[in-house]
């Protein structure tokens, strides 16, 4: 059974329901998930899970958000080759960088070798049903891109 790790970092609920979405999807598709709140958990667990889906909302002018930092800053030196991976947040697009936060874990995951199976998912502020179903489908997208790979 494919195992998937989804952390993310929330502040009013919004990217928490993305990532719900997204362990249904996964869940339905078969795979084992396991979701985290990013202060819940370490980056070296990433190392323990065939893929890695990681959501944060974008904060001010397109930085991650101050909950999120740790995680990603412990990120660095990890070898992620070989794990797929996607990204999600929420975002406002009144300010000059919509969701800068996915662009920027996007890059450290690619960084760090992980290979982005998946169309990111960009919403503003709390995703819609449509937006949620399309959540539901990166789930299980990934989820069968891993039981295939495994």
């Amino acid at each position: 059974m494919p195992k998937i790790l989804v952390v993310y970092a929330s502040m009013t609920g919004n990217t928490e329901e993305m990532a719900e979405a997204i362990v249904e999807g996964a869940k339905e598709a078969g795979a084992e998930v396991v979701s985290k709140e990013a202060f819940d958990a370490t980056a070296d667990e990433l190392n323990h899970y065939d893929a890695i889906i990681i959501g944060a909302y974008t904060w001010g002018d397109g930085e991650l958000p101050d909950e999120f930092l740790d995680f990603f800053e412990e990120m660095d030196g990890l070898d992620l080759s070989g794990k797929k991976a996607a990204v999600f947040g929420s975002g406002d697009t009144s300010y000059p960088i919509y969701c800068g936060a996915v662009d920027t874990i996007e890059a450290k995951l690619k960084e760090l070798g992980a290979e982005i199976a998946g169309e990111c998912i960009k919403f503003e502020y709390n995703a819609s049903e449509e937006e949620k179903e399309h959540g539901r489908r990166l789930g299980r997208q990934i989820a069968g891109l891993v039981a295939v790979a495994g």
